[in-house]
Parts: structure tokens; C-alpha cells; sequence
């Protein structure tokens, strides 16, 4: 164990000769002090001190006052109260001033010793137990990724390794999140496997496989529809399964969970194609068919997702024989997103608000996403503090809130998920191939198959054919296309960023949840 110095202030100190003993017996340093201003000298002079045991009822400076100085001094310092007075006044104050702990008296070595367990062997005692956990469930993760997976199946792996990958970054365990890391590339190796050898049949048979972008409103929105209950349906662009797992306690706060479940995002997996999928009700070659003005192909220069609320539009009339009250608002700047808290009242009176919130841009102006993204958010833990951070301060948490207060039904979704692309392939194109760097469509692809779903014919997947002989490619596990021209250069500026289009859990497998006003 490493050294750990603890200073204890109390003004019958004598007395307390047995316990300090003791813990100085089990390798503690112990600095003894009969008085708040000895306490507080000696923490302002020694900065070594990892723990204060402080009695409540000294003379002449009293405990809850040497408190409040000690915590204006050293606000992260580990404070234990040490108390014969049980009066909730003084607990509440003591409390109120974050006291990390509280003993009454008389205290015997054990409680001491277990106090110190729980304040300063915490982490370590959680990283152990979350290492020693993990690496029991490994191997059953495994098994599981290697034996033929659903795809129910699968998104209980994919939870399950993100639950850990949540539980691992609490514990801090570099060498455990290594491992786990390298699980999710196992994972995501043999997920893009099952994509390509049975993607193109659930398109072909809307049936025989998960919900997917284009069923979603119908399968999981419209019916849950109330009468007098106003409906939140909120998209927040680009949210993976663990962002919501990051979010999700702050929506506690005001809301209670009715259901957590999933739906599979179309390919390619980018807001062109599975958001205009969600808001149609149809998947993109069918929406080009019955609405030739409102689709944009990729090689277009056009904004491609200008229709949403008229396809919202034609798919409610289409489905709800009673008129329905709906509104359709999309949030691209913090601006919009002011005015949207500013008039949150006002939604209550539809029984149907779709909200597209771009919190992504959100994060950082989009011109500079990439290289702003790429500084605050390393790793993937700092990408789910990031999101917390930002949904905590946003003004979509305090619209949200103001909603809550009245009974209303949210639903919390997204169109599909990002991956921190890490593997560059190349590609060779002609002019009209498209720049996304997790799929391609166009004329003549070469590429590298090894890291490659190619779909030759667009009409398997209902995809549209902007020459006739297009065909698209989308990237597996964490790759991503390059050209051969400047290749270093490209490679370089886009490595582990956050891209979507392409096949992996984290990209596909997106959360959808219920919620119901506390």
C-alpha cells in the first residue's frame, strides 16, 4: 500500500493513543492535532495530507468551522466527521459543507480502518473488482461473438461490451481497457460478417429482419400515440448506444424510463439515407420513385435532406385516419436551439413534436468539427464526458425539463451512429464517385476486399443507381477510403475521427427509448 497520511484533529487526542496505534500498525502515517488551527496550519504547510479526521466539538474554533476552511483551502481533500452528536441540524450542515464521511462517537479501529477502505482504497478496490469481473465475462464474450449470433444476439453483445467499456473507464484500468478495446474489433469483425451475408435479405423481406430506419415510425412511434398525452419524438444526430448510456442518468432526473430498445439503421449508415428513410416511412429508392423533386443523389450539389417534414408530412396523412396535430422542427444552431427552449411550452399543444437535433454541431461550429472533435475527444471516454458535458449545459436539457412538469411521452432516438476510423484502404473512383469516407458509389470501384461490403446491383439494397452501372461499397470494421492522390496527407487528417456510412455495431445498432414524464 502506499503511504497514506492522515491528519486528526480532535482536543481529546490523548485519548485516542489505542487508535492511532493501530492504524499506524497497518501502515498509516498519523499527524495528531488538538485544535482546528493546528489543523489548519498544518494543511496549508503540508500538502502530503490525503485524509482529515475532524472532531465536531473542539473549543474555541469548532469542527464545522475548521470544516468550511479547510474545504475553502482545499476543496478535494477527503474530510471524515467525527461526531457524539447525532442532531440532524448538524448532520445537515456537516453534509451541506461535503463531508466525504461521518463516524460517531465512540469510533473503534474498524469502523476507522473501514472509513479509509471506502475513501482512499475506493478506486483501486473498484478497478480490481472491475478487472477481476471482466476478465470472468471475457472469455463468455467470446463464445458468444463465435457462435452464430441473431440479431437480437447481437445487440445484447453490443450492450454488453459497452456496459463494460462504461464499467472499465469508471475503474480507470488502462490494461483492461486495452483488452476491451481489442474485443470490439473482434466484435465488429465478425458483426460486419453478418451484415454482408444477410443485410440484403432483410431489405428484400422487411419481415424477416430487425426494424430498420424505414420501419421505425410505424413500428415503434405511431402506436404508442396517445390521446391528450403530447408526444416528443427527439433525434439527436450521430447518438451511439453509449452517449445515451452517458445521458441517460440526467433524463432520470425528470423522466422515468419506459422502455430501452433498438432499431438497425439502413445502409449507407449516413443522415442522406437513413434520416430521409425514418421521416418517408420508405427506403431511398422508393422515395425517389414516389417523390423524384425531394431526393438528391450523393453526386448532386444539393442539400440532401431539405424534405424531411414533407416526407413526415405525406407518411402521418398516409397513416393516421384522424387528423392529426404535428410539428416539425429542426435545431442546426444554438441559436434555433435558444428559441426552441424560449417556446417549449408552446410543443404541448401538438400531439406530435419531431424534434432533429444536430448536436454535433452542437459540439463545435461545423467548419472545424473535425480538428475540435479530434482535440477534446481523444478516446472514447472523452467522447461520451464530452456529450454529457454538452447535453447537461444544453438548451435542449432546460427545454426538456420544462416539458417534464407537464405529462408528456419523449422519445429519444437517433438516424445512426459514428466509429473512430483508424485503418486506411484505398479506392480508386471516377469523378462522379462519392467523398464519403465509409461508403462509395460510383462507376469502376477498385478497392481493397478485404475490409469491403459491396453491393453490386443498388436495387438489392433499394438504393438508388445514378448511372447504371453504380454499384456501392461500404467500409467494415474501423476503416476508411482514401484516393491514391496525397494519400499520407488524407490519412493523416482523418485517422481517428469520427466517421459514419459504413458497417459496425457502433454505427448500425441504434438506441431507441421511451420515456414518461416523473
Amino acid at each position: 500500500m502506499e503511504q497514506i497520511t492522515i491528519l486528526w484533529a480532535d482536543d481529546e487526542i490523548e485519548l485516542l493513543k489505542a487508535q492511532i496505534l493501530f492504524l499506524e500498525n497497518k501502515g498509516y502515517t498519523v499527524i495528531p492535532v488538538s485544535n482546528g488551527h493546528d489543523a489548519l496550519d498544518i494543511c496549508e504547510t503540508n500538502k502530503a495530507i490525503d485524509i482529515v479526521f475532524l472532531d465536531e466539538s473542539m473549543p474555541g474554533i469548532t469542527g464545522l468551522e475548521t470544516l468550511a476552511q479547510l474545504k475553502a483551502m482545499s476543496p478535494n481533500l477527503p474530510v471524515v466527521m467525527i461526531t457524539k452528536n447525532e442532531a440532524e441540524t448538524v448532520m445537515e450542515e456537516a453534509l451541506g459543507s461535503q463531508i466525504t464521511d461521518y463516524l460517531i462517537k465512540p469510533v473503534n479501529p474498524n469502523q476507522i480502518l473501514l472509513t479509509l477502505k471506502k475513501i482512499i482504497d475506493n478506486k483501486r478496490l473498484v478497478r480490481d473488482k472491475t478487472s477481476s469481473d471482466y476478465q470472468q465475462q471475457f472469455r463468455q464474450i467470446v463464445m458468444k461473438i463465435d457462435s452464430g449470433l441473431d440479431y437480437t444476439e447481437w445487440v445484447e453483445v453490443y450492450r454488453e461490451i459497452i456496459n463494460w467499456e462504461i464499467k472499465i473507464d469508471r475503474s480507470d484500468s488502462t490494461e483492461m481497457g486495452e483488452i476491451l478495446l481489442m474485443q470490439k474489433r473482434e466484435a465488429n469483425a465478425a458483426f460486419g460478417k453478418f451484415i454482408s451475408n444477410n443485410y440484403l435479405g432483410w431489405v428484400q423481406n422487411n419481415e424477416s429482419g430487425p426494424v430498420m430506419s424505414n420501419r421505425l415510425l410505424r413500428s415503434k412511434v405511431f402506436p404508442k400515440i396517445e390521446s391528450g398525452v403530447p408526444t416528443i419524438f427527439l433525434l439527436l444526430d450521430n447518438l451511439r448506444y453509449d452517449q445515451w448510456r452517458i445521458i441517460e442518468p440526467i433524463l432520470s432526473e425528470a423522466f422515468r424510463m419506459e422502455e430501452e430498445d433498438f432499431f438497425f439503421s439502413i445502409l449507407p449508415t449516413s443522415t442522406q439515407y437513413s434520416r430521409n428513410a425514418i421521416f418517408a416511412g420508405m427506403m431511398p429508392t422508393e422515395i425517389e420513385r414516389a417523390h423524384p423533386t425531394w431526393w438528391v443523389n450523393d453526386n448532386e450539389e444539393k442539400g440532401k435532406n431539405l424534405y424531411e417534414d414533407a416526407l413526415l408530412g405525406e407518411l402521418i396523412k398516409k397513416t393516421f385516419r384522424k387528423e392529426l396535430k404535428w410539428e416539425y422542427l429542426k435545431i442546426t444552431s444554438v441559436h434555433h436551439a435558444r428559441q426552441m427552449q424560449d417556446n417549449a411550452l408552446n410543443l404541448l399543444n401538438n400531439d406530435l413534436t419531431v424534434i432533429v437535433y444536430n448536436f454535433i454541431d452542437m459540439l463545435s461550429h461545423a467548419r472545424t468539427e473535425m480538428e475540435v472533435l479530434k482535440e477534446l475527444a481523444g478516446d472514447e471516454k472523452a467522447y461520451r464526458s464530452l456529450t454529457r458535458s454538452w447535453f447537461e449545459n444544453s438548451p435542449l436539457w432546460s427545454a426538456l425539463k420544462r416539458l417534464a412538469e407537464k405529462d408528456i411521452q419523449l422519445f429519444v432516438t437517433t438516424d445512426h451512429g459514428t466509429i473512430r476510423v483508424n485503418t486506411p484502404t484505398r479506392v480508386v473512383g471516377d469523378r462522379e464517385t462519392t467523398t464519403n469516407l465509409r461508403y462509395k458509389s460510383g462507376r469502376n470501384l477498385q478497392y481493397e476486399r478485404k475490409n469491403v461490403f459491396e453491393v453490386r446491383d443498388p436495387a438489392q439494397a433499394k438504393l438508388p443507381r445514378p448511372n447504371v452501372s453504380s454499384s456501392y461499397i461500404f467500409a467494415k470494421e474501423d476503416s476508411f477510403f482514401l484516393y491514391p492522390n496525397n494519400y499520407n496527407q488524407f490519412n493523416n487528417y482523418y485517422k481517428n475521427t469520427f466517421q459514419h456510412g459504413g458497417i459496425s455495431l457502433e454505427e448500425i445498432i441504434c438506441p431507441f427509448i421511451r420515456l414518461r414524464s416523473k
